[in-house]
């Protein structure tokens, strides 16, 4: 699922949109994030890579936008890095001063350029200055492995990260949209954050991750289990979910809509947005001495009407 060149890669750990300018020289820009009519690309503005390459920052390598900055010697550099070469132009290291390459910057207002996920599926052309906002906020940008066991920097659309999921991490998978699962761990007084599980299951033509871990709430340590939608937050809200946890003739009920895996692992846990169980309650729920815990976690998904 690699990209393609550094130039469309440019922005793809950067969470800052920059907006253009809002000048007379400037051309006015579309807000369309997934507008269904293309742009056709102009005969005249042909995005050569020697352009491309006069619009990379030469320290970052990344696509600059305004203010871009330039030496007397005309060499330039993004805003970004202006301030971490102390004043020295990289190039040439000649005193930077404040100069601004309008010209350079008029070049990019005239350009139209595909998204950089063109390849999973965005067939839109976006003027220079709007690229940025739009993948920023694409339909069709991939997503991050939804794995919680590891930093894992897989990327891909959703059937690719169900493989890898399946493939790579071993992860159980099943069908069906109720589930029953038994959660055993010899020392319950060790968290740590190490007690962690995920379980992937397939229904309604969808796929969801159940987690369930244990992690230090400031001083007291909680297990929470929580579901996760393997695609967008409009198409989350479309489904429900509930669990339940009991034993000793008591037992919690959770109910919720589950989050997009476009929400990272740790946002959701560290939001509550699950089922809580304390320490003390979840060995009550064990029964036995309590120096073992042995948690049956029972649930079921639907489709909202």
């Amino acid at each position: 699922m690699a990209s393609g060149s550094p130039f469309f890669d440019d922005v793809r750990t950067k969470s800052e949109v920059i907006d253009p300018p809002q000048s007379e020289d400037m051309m006015d820009v579309g807000e369309g994030v997934n507008d269904a009519t293309l742009i056709p690309l102009k005969p005249n503005v042909t995005v050569s890579s020697s352009v491309r390459e006069l619009l990379e920052c030469p320290v970052c390598l990344n696509a600059m936008y305004p203010p871009i900055h330039q030496c007397s010697n005309g060499h330039t550099l993004c805003s970004g890095c202006k301030p971490k070469v102390h004043n020295r132009c990289p190039t040439c290291r000649h005193d930077l001063g404040n100069i601004r390459c309008l010209a350079l910057e008029q070049v990019a207002a005239s350009l139209e350029l595909p998204c950089k996920y063109e390849s999973f599926g965005c067939m839109g052309i976006y003027p220079y200055y709007s690229k940025l906002k739009h993948e920023s906020q694409c339909l069709h940008r991939p997503y991050n492995c939804p794995y919680a066991g590891s930093e894992c920097t897989v990327i891909g659309d959703i059937p690719y990260l169900v493989a890898h999921l399946k493939d790579d991490h071993k992860v159980d998978m099943h069908n069906g949209s109720t589930f029953n699962h038994r959660y055993v761990k010899s020392n319950p007084h060790e968290v740590e954050n190490a007690t962690w599980m995920l379980t992937v299951f397939s229904c309604f033509g969808q796929y969801f991750c159940l987690h369930f871990e244990a992690f230090q709430l400031g001083m007291a340590p909680v297990y929470v289990a929580f579901l996760r939608f393997m695609g967008d937050d409009n198409e989350a809200k479309n489904y429900s979910y509930s669990l339940e946890v009991g034993g000793n003739g008591r037992k919690m009920i959770w109910q919720g809509v589950p989050r997009s895996i476009r929400d990272s692992h740790r946002k959701v846990r560290d939001s509550f947005d699950g089922l809580i169980i304390q320490r003390n309650m979840a060995l009550f729920f064990s029964g036995g001495d309590r120096k073992e815990l042995k948690l049956r976690v029972t649930g079921r998904i639907w489709k909202e009407q």
